[in-house]
């Protein structure tokens, strides 16, 4: 009964969120602090709605370089609502074309000025890559990123594609590592706390200097520091509900 009510209002609120997203959008197209400002819309009226308790650990990311490639996990399609409290400042986000269809949240993420990539065409996908390389030397904007490409279902990190490295590279910016908890196959929608997610910050890793020959260590090197910030996450929080259930 209650994960049914949970998602009645889940789609009362994407549906209201969506409008008021896209008022914004016409008020001030193509604004790349959109997509923050429309984050959190979605975000934090939606933690309460789930139940979900997240705990956020970005000092990195917030005072993150003026201008970076911004890395993350990508679990389910409630990371809009998990991540958005931390999206920061002139952050835009690269995605698949086929979102602009969804309707109204699609318009709102193409008015947000983020930059939607059609991946079975590859010379549009060389473009809109040369384009996002050409704004983050250029227009003191930021670019999300989820290197695995599509969600992992709370199962591990799937392996990186070379895109967001390449970008960062080409434009010789950092790259800033954003780590979420394995949640999706954790938290109870039908329990009033559904769970807790972590999410935390790496140090930003310099570019300057690097070359595409220096791509797969570089994607090596993110990968593994992500797998062990979410591992140690994850084992936190096994430990802090075990304290949990002993006090009770």
């Amino acid at each position: 009964m209650l994960f049914l009510l949970r998602m009645s209002l889940m789609g009362l609120h994407f549906m209201i969120t969506g409008v008021l997203g896209v008022l914004i959008g016409l008020c001030r197209p193509f604004n790349p602090d959109n997509s923050r400002l429309c984050a959190r819309l979605y975000a934090l009226p939606a933690m309460r709605l789930l139940g979900l308790n997240v705990k956020a650990e970005v000092d990195s990311l917030r005072n993150k370089p003026s201008t970076c490639v911004v890395i993350a996990n990508h679990q389910s399609n409630y990371d809009l609502f998990v991540l958005g409290n931390v999206v920061p400042h002139r952050t835009v986000c690269i995605a698949k074309k086929s979102l602009k269809w969804v309707p109204l949240f699609g318009q709102l993420f193409w008015l947000a000025g983020n930059v939607l990539i059609d991946r079975g065409n590859a010379h549009k996908a060389r473009r809109a890559m040369l384009t996002t390389t050409h704004t983050l030397q250029n227009k003191d904007t930021s670019i999300w990123v989820f290197p695995e490409g599509t969600r992992n279902l709370g199962k591990g990190l799937l392996p990186f594609k070379k895109g967001a490295f390449h970008m960062a590279i080409a434009a010789g910016v950092p790259i800033v590592q954003v780590c979420v908890s394995n949640y999706v196959t954790h938290m109870q929608l039908n329990r009033w706390n559904s769970g807790d997610v972590l999410i935390r910050s790496l140090p930003p890793i310099p570019t300057t200097g690097l070359t595409t020959d220096d791509i797969p260590q570089l994607m090596q090197t993110c990968e593994a520091q992500m797998k062990a910030c979410i591992v140690e996450m994850d084992y936190e929080l096994v430990g802090a509900s075990l304290l949990a259930k002993n006090a009770r």
